[in-house]
């Protein structure tokens, strides 16, 4: 290393100036060690940045694959307001009047039980018994569709707390009118005895183990499904509260279609 030194200065004006240097460059040195440590803590933020994207896309592109294949094997009954009691048989209910009349008419069988209530509008609904149990020992079932029809019905929106819902057997159920009456797409005649259950107001979302959203009672929803969110009447309108539903639910905005289709008519208070 070399050093030049003024002949005109004495040697400690001379140390004093290199004195100087090495200071002005200890700072420089400082500085960029500084700048090197914030480039470093920039580019590791990056870095998980981008692996957390990473990770989003691919449980986006997760949950559209599953959203395709169901779209593919979707079931015949989930076209209806649908869920699987906590006794494992399947409740399904009208939309509208075109699906009340389809579920009616094709869906319910001779074994099977009817639900409807005395509103006007009210869906109606039907537990696929089969041959395999009779109305007589499924409680919990008779129960929880008395819920969802309740829930379903413009009961909702009105604010009402319970609804009396009434059960009954398919040959119960038919188009003939009384004399100089009509009925109405998704209206029928209901004869003989009604069985009336009270139920009161209040519904859970879900999803399955396959993916599918179900909606209904929260009995039968904590039974079928590993996640579930509750929810009430009134706080938001229903897609709002749809989006809250996914986020706590951890799913993709790919379901938001098929969250509000299993809500009720009306705004909710999503409960955790």
């Amino acid at each position: 290393m070399k050093l030049v030194l003024d002949v005109r200065k004495s040697v400690e004006a001379n140390a004093a100036v290199y004195f100087e240097k090495a200071k002005k460059a200890r700072k420089k040195l400082e500085g960029a060690k500084a700048a090197l440590e914030r480039m470093q803590q920039k580019l590791q933020q990056l870095v998980l940045e981008r692996e957390e994207a990473g990770k989003r896309i691919a449980a986006t592109a997760e949950d559209k694959g599953k959203m395709a294949a169901r779209a593919f094997q979707k079931a015949w009954y989930e076209k209806f307001r649908w869920f699987v009691s906590s006794e494992g048989f399947l409740c399904i209910g009208g939309r509208d009047a075109t699906t009340n009349e389809i579920i009616i008419k094709k869906h319910a069988e001779k074994d099977d039980i009817v639900f409807h209530t005395e509103l006007a509008g009210s869906p109606f609904f039907v537990v696929k018994l089969g041959s395999n149990a009779s109305a007589s020992v499924i409680n919990a079932s008779i129960e929880e569709a008395a819920i969802a029809t309740a829930s379903y019905s413009r009961a909702w929106k009105a604010g009402l707390q319970s609804v009396d819902v009434y059960w009954v057997r398919p040959e119960q159920v038919t188009k003939e009118a009384k004399a100089g009456e009509y009925l109405v797409k998704g209206a029928f005649m209901i004869y003989g005895k009604k069985n009336y259950v009270p139920a009161r107001i209040g519904l859970a979302i879900g999803v399955t183990s396959d993916g599918r959203i179900m909606g209904g009672p929260a009995s039968a929803i904590s039974k079928n499904c590993a996640k579930q969110v509750k929810i009430l009447q009134g706080g938001n309108k229903p897609s709002d509260a749809a989006k809250k539903i996914i986020k706590i639910l951890g799913l993709s905005s790919s379901y938001l279609d098929e969250i509000i289709r299993a809500m009720p008519a009306g705004e909710c208070k999503v409960v955790a």
